[in-house]
């Protein structure tokens, strides 16, 4: 499975799909290595590890009976041979939107690295909603190896009765990219309608954090302007009459610039207030950071020029029938998610984007413990709920 945004849940739907089917199914995606029903340690701390690590993987795989292994794979992955040695008997193409041009530089040089995937497959499952669909079909029936390969066309699922882990548009893409799947390999759909009517959910997509508050806590991996802007309009959808939805993110540092200001307009645009923070800031400037996603606020947002130091907090106005918004630049995540919760009222919706499932942030070359999730809870029991 690859593809911009979605590619770790429709993966992990693929697996608990084939393991219903009574199917000897294992998976590696970015969040978690699962072989059966029991989550592995593998110590690797990338998605797609190089194929001096994967392969030792593999093979313990296959030696504990594995027949069907669901494989999340990243540009980064096929780019640099990462998987050589895999065949892939199917290949899941989720969207192709911006995002990693600050080593592909071009978004065609990415569907390219991407597309690497597809070569040899027996089945290419695309998105014929997703603009790069038309260009990949195209694609895929150029490499000579693909003579016999079938595309599989999929759109948003039509199931009504779906978890509400998976609950918004972008979702039931995921899960009809999950269906194809499970129709080429031939599972029944009453298992498929089951499983998705009880995912749970993966850590950091998605996830609600309960403490006892009177207004949601939402942790989501949301980190590119595709993902921010889907997850963004669903909450919006499910806020309340006058209530608020609160945003704290930022964007990692040393990576591509090109996505900043994208996600500081989609956060402007969509949140009532933003809270701009850090991301695995790596060695570069936190304010130079907040400086570059502010610069994408659309001007008739401002009340005031955007200042990047002290003071921290700038008002501006959205100019629309919610009124006025608020934007504040915090540069430690914990005291953005601390200012947040203090923030909210009943009602409204705090989310929490970018760092999802992670348990590092990474500040110069040190890898420092962390959880959006925890330092919520902490954030909501100091704030007495």
């Amino acid at each position: 499975v690859t593809g911009t945004d979605g590619k770790t849940t429709t993966a992990t739907l693929i697996y608990e799909i084939l393991r219903a089917a009574g199917l000897n199914a294992a998976l590696i995606s970015t969040v978690a290595a699962k072989i059966g029903g029991e989550e592995v340690d593998t110590g690797l701390h990338t998605t797609n590890p190089d194929a001096r690590r994967m392969q030792p993987l593999l093979r313990r795989m296959a030696d504990a009976g594995v027949t069907h292994l669901v494989l999340e794979v990243t540009a980064h992955g096929l780019d640099q041979y990462r998987v050589l040695g895999c065949n892939f008997a199917v290949g899941v193409l989720t969207n192709i939107t911006h995002e990693h041009l600050d080593d592909f530089v071009t978004m065609e040089r990415y569907r390219r690295a991407k597309l690497k995937l597809f070569k040899g497959v027996k089945f290419a499952v695309l998105n014929a909603d997703d603009p790069s669909f038309k260009n990949f079909q195209f694609s895929i029936f150029n490499f000579k190896s693909n003579s016999k390969t079938r595309i599989i066309k999929y759109s948003k699922s039509k199931l009504k009765n779906i978890s509400p882990a998976l609950w918004g548009d972008y979702n039931r893409y995921n899960i009809g990219a999950a269906e194809a799947v499970a129709r080429i390999l031939e599972v029944r759909s009453q298992i498929v309608e089951t499983v998705i009517k009880d995912f749970e959910g993966v850590p950091g997509r998605r996830e609600e954090v309960k403490a006892g508050q009177k207004f949601r806590v939402i942790v989501d991996f949301a980190h590119t302007p595709n993902a921010l802007d889907q997850v963004l309009l669903q909450l919006r959808k499910e806020l309340g009459a006058e209530k608020r939805l609160i945003l704290v993110f930022g964007c990692t540092g040393e990576r591509d610039k090109g996505k900043r200001p994208m996600m500081g307009e989609i956060a402007s645009r969509l949140a009532d207030v933003v809270i701009i923070t850090s991301d695995d800031m790596r060695s570069e400037s936190q304010d130079e950071i907040a400086r570059q996603i502010m610069s994408g606020i659309t001007p008739e947002l401002r009340s005031s020029p955007l200042k990047f130091s002290s003071p921290t907090r700038v008002f501006a106005v959205r100019g629309d029938k919610r009124g006025d918004m608020k934007i504040v630049k915090e540069n430690d995540r914990g005291e953005a998610i601390k200012k947040a919760i203090k923030e909210a009222g009943p009602g409204d919706i705090v989310l929490l984007a970018g760092k999802g499932h992670e348990r590092t942030i990474l500040i110069g070359k040190t890898e420092r413990p962390w959880s959006d999730a925890e330092e919520a809870k902490r954030a909501i029991r100091g704030a007495g709920g």
